[in-house]
Protein backbone atom coordinates (compact mmCIF):
# COMPACT_ATOMS: atom_id res chain seq x y z
CA UNK A 1 0.00 0.00 0.00
CA UNK A 2 1.25 3.46 -0.78
CA UNK A 3 1.89 5.91 2.00
CA UNK A 4 -0.92 8.28 0.88
CA UNK A 5 -3.48 5.46 0.91
CA UNK A 6 -2.35 4.45 4.40
CA UNK A 7 -2.81 8.04 5.63
CA UNK A 8 -6.24 8.25 4.01
CA UNK A 9 -7.37 5.00 5.62
CA UNK A 10 -5.94 6.05 8.98
CA UNK A 11 -7.67 9.43 8.75
CA UNK A 12 -11.02 7.94 7.86
CA UNK A 13 -10.68 5.36 10.63
CA UNK A 14 -9.91 8.11 13.15
CA UNK A 15 -12.93 10.19 12.04
CA UNK A 16 -15.18 7.15 12.24
CA UNK A 17 -13.86 6.30 15.70
CA UNK A 18 -14.76 9.73 17.08
CA UNK A 19 -18.17 9.68 15.42
CA UNK A 20 -17.71 12.31 12.73
CA UNK A 21 -18.41 9.86 9.96
CA UNK A 22 -21.56 7.83 10.29
CA UNK A 23 -23.38 5.52 7.95
CA UNK A 24 -26.92 5.72 9.12
CA UNK A 25 -29.94 4.67 7.13
CA UNK A 26 -33.05 6.71 7.76
CA UNK A 27 -36.50 5.73 6.53
CA UNK A 28 -37.75 7.49 3.44
CA UNK A 29 -41.44 8.18 3.00
CA UNK A 30 -43.09 8.83 -0.34
CA UNK A 31 -46.57 10.06 -1.03
CA UNK A 32 -47.67 8.21 -4.14
CA UNK A 33 -50.09 9.90 -6.51
CA UNK A 34 -53.59 8.53 -6.86
CA UNK A 35 -54.02 5.97 -9.59
CA UNK A 36 -55.67 7.34 -12.70
CA UNK A 37 -56.36 4.00 -14.38
CA UNK A 38 -57.62 0.57 -13.44
CA UNK A 39 -56.96 -2.83 -14.94
CA UNK A 40 -59.70 -3.30 -17.51
CA UNK A 41 -62.05 -6.27 -17.27
CA UNK A 42 -60.76 -9.15 -19.37
CA UNK A 43 -59.79 -12.81 -19.41
CA UNK A 44 -57.43 -13.78 -16.58
CA UNK A 45 -57.54 -10.33 -14.98
CA UNK A 46 -56.99 -11.99 -11.59
CA UNK A 47 -53.60 -13.35 -12.73
CA UNK A 48 -52.58 -9.79 -13.65
CA UNK A 49 -53.82 -8.34 -10.37
CA UNK A 50 -52.03 -11.07 -8.40
CA UNK A 51 -48.72 -10.70 -10.24
CA UNK A 52 -48.36 -7.34 -11.96
CA UNK A 53 -50.13 -4.97 -9.59
CA UNK A 54 -47.60 -5.72 -6.84
CA UNK A 55 -44.98 -3.68 -8.70
CA UNK A 56 -46.83 -1.21 -10.88
CA UNK A 57 -50.24 0.22 -11.57
CA UNK A 58 -52.48 -0.07 -14.59
CA UNK A 59 -51.18 3.37 -15.59
CA UNK A 60 -47.88 1.72 -16.57
CA UNK A 61 -49.58 -0.75 -18.89
CA UNK A 62 -51.56 2.03 -20.54
CA UNK A 63 -48.32 3.81 -21.45
CA UNK A 64 -47.19 0.86 -23.58
CA UNK A 65 -47.28 1.25 -27.36
CA UNK A 66 -50.42 0.23 -29.20
CA UNK A 67 -51.33 -0.64 -32.72
CA UNK A 68 -51.40 -3.60 -35.07
CA UNK A 69 -47.74 -4.54 -34.61
CA UNK A 70 -48.08 -4.84 -30.81
CA UNK A 71 -49.54 -8.32 -30.75
CA UNK A 72 -49.21 -11.36 -28.54
CA UNK A 73 -45.47 -11.55 -29.34
CA UNK A 74 -45.02 -8.02 -27.98
CA UNK A 75 -46.81 -8.82 -24.72
CA UNK A 76 -44.98 -12.14 -24.37
CA UNK A 77 -41.67 -10.26 -24.67
CA UNK A 78 -42.81 -7.69 -22.08
CA UNK A 79 -43.80 -10.34 -19.55
CA UNK A 80 -40.56 -12.24 -20.17
CA UNK A 81 -38.62 -9.00 -19.63
CA UNK A 82 -40.41 -8.40 -16.33
CA UNK A 83 -39.35 -11.86 -15.16
CA UNK A 84 -35.79 -12.08 -16.51
CA UNK A 85 -34.65 -8.45 -16.30
CA UNK A 86 -36.64 -7.07 -13.37
CA UNK A 87 -37.01 -10.28 -11.36
CA UNK A 88 -40.80 -10.37 -11.24
CA UNK A 89 -41.76 -13.48 -9.25
CA UNK A 90 -44.35 -14.71 -11.74
CA UNK A 91 -45.22 -18.40 -11.64
CA UNK A 92 -44.80 -20.19 -14.97
CA UNK A 93 -48.46 -21.19 -14.86
CA UNK A 94 -49.51 -17.52 -14.84
CA UNK A 95 -47.34 -16.30 -17.74
CA UNK A 96 -49.73 -17.41 -20.50
CA UNK A 97 -52.72 -16.06 -18.55
CA UNK A 98 -51.08 -12.64 -18.23
CA UNK A 99 -50.11 -12.59 -21.90
CA UNK A 100 -53.68 -13.61 -22.86
CA UNK A 101 -55.12 -10.79 -20.76
CA UNK A 102 -52.77 -8.15 -22.14
CA UNK A 103 -53.27 -9.27 -25.73
CA UNK A 104 -57.06 -9.31 -25.45
CA UNK A 105 -57.42 -6.16 -23.38
CA UNK A 106 -54.75 -3.64 -24.49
Amino acid sequence: MTRSICFAIAGFTALAAIGLVTAEAKPVHYQLPDETAAFKPGPNRDAVLNNCAACHSADYIQTQPRGPKFTRDFWQAEVTKMIKVYGAPIDDADVAKIVDYLTATY
